[in-house]
C-alpha cells in the first residue's frame, strides 16, 4: 500500500512539473526554437498521447473487473497521471501550433516507422491488441487482475522505450526533462506491479 502511495506521489511531482513546463513553453521561456511537425519533439508528444490513451482504458476496464483495493488503486493511478500527461503533450502541440496526427507511421521519429505493423490494434511497442482488450474486458477477480498488470508491465517497457527515445533525440529541454521523469516513475511500477503478480503466483509476460 505504501509503495503505491509513494509512487502516486512522484507521479504527482512529475504533473506538477509538467504544468511547469506548459505554463513556459507557452510564455517563450524555452530557449529552443519551436519544433517542426517532423521533428522528435512533436513525434513524441503524438505518438505517447495516443500510448497514455491505452493506458487509461485498460486501467477503467480493471476498475470495473476486480474489488481488489490495490489493484484498484494503481489502475485509477495510473489513469490520472497518463491522462494529465495526455492532456499535457496535446497541448505542447497545440502552443506549437503542430497537427495532432501524421501521415508518417508511429515511431517514424525513432526511425522505427512501420515496425509496429498496427495488427489487431497495436499500434506502437507495448501496445495491447484488440483481441486483448476484449478478453480483459471478459475477465474478472483475480484473472482480470493478473492479465491487467500483465498488459500494463508490457505497455511501460514500450512507454520507457519511447520516452528514453525523446530524452536522445528531443530538443525541448523541459520535454527531454519530462519524459526522463515518465522513465522513472513507470520503471518504479513495474518493479510494484512484478511484486503483485508475485503475490498472485504470476510474473510478467516478457
Amino acid at each position: 500500500m505504501r509503495q503505491v502511495g509513494w509512487i502516486a506521489g512522484t507521479a504527482a511531482a512529475v504533473l506538477v512539473a509538467a504544468g511547469a513546463v506548459t505554463y513556459a513553453v507557452a510564455d517563450g521561456d524555452d530557449s529552443t526554437a519551436t519544433p517542426t511537425a517532423d521533428s522528435a519533439d512533436a513525434g513524441f508528444a503524438r505518438d505517447m498521447a495516443v500510448h497514455h490513451q491505452q493506458a487509461v482504458e485498460m486501467s477503467f476496464i480493471v476498475r470495473d473487473r476486480t474489488k481488489n483495493e490495490e489493484v484498484r488503486r494503481l489502475a485509477f493511478d495510473i489513469a490520472q497521471t497518463q491522462a494529465n500527461q495526455r492532456g499535457m503533450l496535446l497541448g505542447w502541440l497545440d502552443l506549437w501550433e503542430l497537427p495532432k496526427v501524421s501521415s508518417d507511421p508511429p515511431m517514424t521519429w525513432m526511425d522505427m516507422g512501420g515496425m509496429a505493423d498496427g495488427k489487431d490494434g497495436a499500434l506502437m511497442p507495448g501496445m495491447a491488441t484488440n483481441t486483448e482488450l476484449r478478453k480483459l474486458q471478459k475477465l474478472s477477480g483475480k484473472q482480470a487482475e493478473i492479465f491487467y498488470l500483465q498488459l500494463m508491465t508490457d505497455h511501460h517497457k514500450g512507454g520507457i522505450h519511447m520516452a528514453e527515445g525523446c530524452v536522445t533525440r528531443c530538443t525541448v529541454k523541459v520535454e527531454k526533462d519530462i519524459a526522463q521523469g515518465m522513465v522513472n516513475a513507470q520503471e518504479s511500477e513495474i518493479e510494484l506491479m512484478t511484486d503483485m503478480l508475485k503475490e498472485r503466483g504470476a510474473k510478467p509476460r516478457s
